[in-house]
């Protein structure tokens, strides 16, 4: 199991323990929802907190930029957890149905017409004690969110609208939810909401850590261009920060993007298709190709 420094030995024998007992009596729907181990972190302690909050029963918020890894945190911890996770992908026409599940009609095994309800992800989670990724929360309308309130706090339950059902969540239960601050679509979350996580910033890999991403998920393989590609992505940092370039012009999957490309056609050439041509300023595209072409 992959750990970090700095996490109580507690917890990690209390992990270890979990796993064991919950790999005698997974079926192989779940062991399929269970995510991979492969989130490189920026900060030891991003990893480390995330564990503990979970560990203390804490919904967790993932704050970060487009492409920073939150995903793949979310997915890195249900696979130390050794939980299923089920995801909810937020946006502006998200409902009850898609939240929660909805009602059908099916046939018994003697043809009988029944109306049934078919469990959605939350409710999924709820009652198997996996994890509920919600990514983009801040997607969705706030009248929508509102359904799961009780969800999120204290009470760790829900009337099912369709059922009229009391649900009650399994104790291991654990919720994390991702947010993209400032986009296009987006709206802040209330403090209502807000209060009921834990939150924990997710930056853009840099440096040696991000080295090494590269060098285990892109077919590039050439050191001394990937080397190029890493002060490319801090120079391009520097200009966001100088607020020259938005946020996604940092995006680590866009810059793998522009790696895998370099494998086959020029670096410049990359960078304009994976990152460059994807922003909608005139401007900003050119300064991303300025950047790229001082190094390449």
């Amino acid at each position: 199991m992959m750990m970090t420094a700095g996490l109580p030995e507690e917890i990690v024998m209390k992990l270890a323990q979990n796993k064991q007992e919950r790999q005698s009596r997974r079926n192989d729907e779940d062991r399929e929802l269970i995510g991979s181990a492969a989130f490189e972190s920026p900060h030891e302690e991003i990893l480390a907190d995330t564990i503990i909050a979970l560990y203390l029963n804490k919904n967790v918020l993932l704050k970060g930029p487009t492409g920073s890894g939150k995903t793949k945190l979310a997915e890195h911890v249900s696979a130390l957890f050794d939980q299923p996770m089920h995801a909810v992908n937020c946006s502006t026409d998200l409902d009850a149905e898609a939240l929660l599940g909805f009602k059908t009609l099916a046939h018994d095994e003697q043809g009988n017409s029944q109306i049934v309800f078919i469990p959605g992800p939350i409710m999924k989670a709820m009652t198997k004690g996996h994890f509920l990724y919600i990514d983009e929360i801040n997607m969705a309308k706030p009248e929508t969110l509102s359904l799961i309130n009780g969800v999120l706090d204290y009470r760790r339950s829900i009337t099912n609208p369709f059922t009229g059902e009391v649900v009650t969540a399994h104790p291991d239960f654990k919720v994390v939810a991702a947010i993209n601050e400032g986009y296009m679509g987006t709206v802040p979350l209330n403090e209502a909401l807000k209060n009921r996580f834990v939150t924990i910033d997710v930056p853009y890999l840099q440096g040696e850590t991000l080295l090494k991403l590269l060098k285990s998920k892109s077919v590039l393989q050439d050191d001394k261009l990937l080397r190029t590609f890493v002060q490319l992505s801090a120079d391009l940092l520097t200009l966001i920060e100088m607020g020259q370039l938005p946020d996604e012009a940092g995006s680590i999957r866009a810059l793998l993007d522009a790696c895998d490309l370099t494998a086959y056609i020029p670096p410049l050439r990359a960078v304009a298709r994976a990152i460059a041509d994807k922003l909608e300023d005139e401007r900003e595209r050119a300064a991303v190709l300025n950047a790229a072409d001082t190094l390449f």
